[in-house]
């Protein structure tokens, strides 16, 4: 590498060693290297502005927006008392609630932070309660929560399609069954543990009558999928317009269907969509500055040749992207992170001569995973916070989570067709 590049990465990694947010950090690292290359410095606000003057990121805050009123509305909570009814008496069946409940709130928030914390405060008590480990509790929470930008709607997946110039409602598409794929192996890692941990089932079996009440009580929080997504693909709105349709329809049911919104509420939620949305658009506008910059050097396309110099074999090279992926998923924010690696991924996307929409999948999941991953997964941190239990205690577990996780993760790697399956059907 260049003195340039190696100058502006690392500022990046000096200023994240001190601590300092990424989005800050990678705006110092843009004016270091602008200022090497003897550029204007409005170069970077031109960058910031051009990044976030895209008309596809509208679908972020309304999806921020409509996934906080959800929660808030009762939503989540009445999903898992449905998911309860359906797995209650399975051996494991609590932990299972919990990530068919995640599966169920990743179609609402398109968020893993969200879906973690959502799902969490409402289960975790629950699973502690019923003989599992607080350590453990903690750690699925923090699992299940990347299948929350896998199930569309999904804010990573609008962001990459953004990028690669992709088909959101395709991508859409074909994050289903990696989700589902995602849930099923928790589920049965979530079984193994209870067996051996000697989880006591719950005697009680659920009447019909049971299944219909909860049924009955969670009949627009199952709507609400069915709205949004069925909306994007019968071609009635747009992605971007689904979001204001979730916006619309999380006032209707938390105010007058449901009434555990108050008008004096409103204020609240909002301002707090509206700090989660401003830190993912000022991640976005940076990210896409420090990529210009790093790409003017040519830095991806080397490191493209680099990879593909190792070895011919699609196989190695697949894997290897993904280990990359791992790791800097572990490092650095979702959204930054594909950003910053674009042009590299792209490049060698296309000269694998992998199908994009696929490989889009791959790469999402992938990154979600390091969400989840230490030290820097953001649904760790959420898990912690939401269990006070120190990140030490959640690590052990969660390390045997993730395996399951990367395991469903190859299965997408090299069987394109569990991504692209719906696509064709549909």
């Amino acid at each position: 590498m260049s003195a340039s590049e190696w100058a502006v990465l690392g500022t990046l990694a000096g200023l994240l060693v001190l601590g300092m947010p990424f989005a800050f950090s990678i705006g110092i690292a843009i004016l270091v290297g602008l200022w090497i290359a003897d550029l204007d410095l409005v170069v970077a606000v031109q960058q910031l502005m051009a990044g976030v003057s895209i008309f596809t990121l509208l679908a972020v805050p309304c999806f921020i927006l409509a996934g906080d009123l959800m929660h808030t509305g009762g939503l989540s909570r009445r999903l898992v008392n449905i998911a309860m009814v359906l797995l209650g008496r399975v051996r494991g069946g609590l932990a299972m609630v919990a990530i068919l409940s995640a599966m169920f709130f990743g179609a609402i928030s398109g968020s893993a932070p969200a879906t973690t914390a959502a799902i969490g405060k409402i289960m975790i008590p629950e699973m502690t309660r019923r003989g599992y480990s607080k350590p453990f509790s903690a750690a699925l929470s923090a699992a299940y929560g990347p299948i929350g930008i896998l199930i569309p709607p999904s804010i990573p997946i609008i962001i990459w399609a953004v990028i690669a110039n992709e088909s959101i409602t395709k991508l859409f598409i074909a994050g289903i069954v990696p989700g589902l794929l995602l849930g099923v192996a928790l589920m049965t890692a979530a079984y193994v543990y209870a067996r051996h941990a000697g989880v006591p089932v719950d005697p009680a079996r659920p009447s019909w009558r049971d299944f219909a009440t909860a049924l009955g009580d969670g009949k627009w929080a199952l709507l609400a999928p069915v709205i949004i997504l069925g909306g994007i693909y019968g071609g009635v709105f747009t992605p971007t317009e689904a979001g204001a349709v979730g916006v619309v329809y999380g006032l209707v049911v938390g105010l007058l269907l449901h009434r555990e919104i108050r008008p004096a509420d409103l204020p609240a939620i909002v301002v707090r969509s509206m700090s989660t949305t401003a830190m993912v658009i000022y991640i976005v506008g940076m990210s896409v500055g420090f990529g210009w910059l790093i790409g003017l050097e040519g830095l991806p396309n080397r490191l493209g040749q680099s990879t593909l110099g190792i070895s011919d074999n699609p196989v190695v090279v697949l894997l290897l992207v993904n280990v990359l992926l791992l790791v800097v998923g572990a490092l650095m924010d979702t959204i930054a992170a594909m950003i910053i690696l674009s042009g590299f991924l792209i490049h060698v996307g296309k000269t694998l001569g992998l199908d994009p929409i696929h490989y889009g999948m791959m790469i999402v999941m992938n990154l979600g995973i390091g969400m989840a991953t230490p030290p820097f997964g953001y649904t760790l941190f959420t898990a912690a916070a939401i269990t006070d239990t120190p990140m030490e205690r959640i690590v052990p577990p969660l390390l045997v989570l993730v395996a399951v996780e990367i395991a469903a993760l190859m299965v997408i790697a090299y069987v394109p067709a569990a991504s692209t399956i719906l696509l064709r059907v549909l």
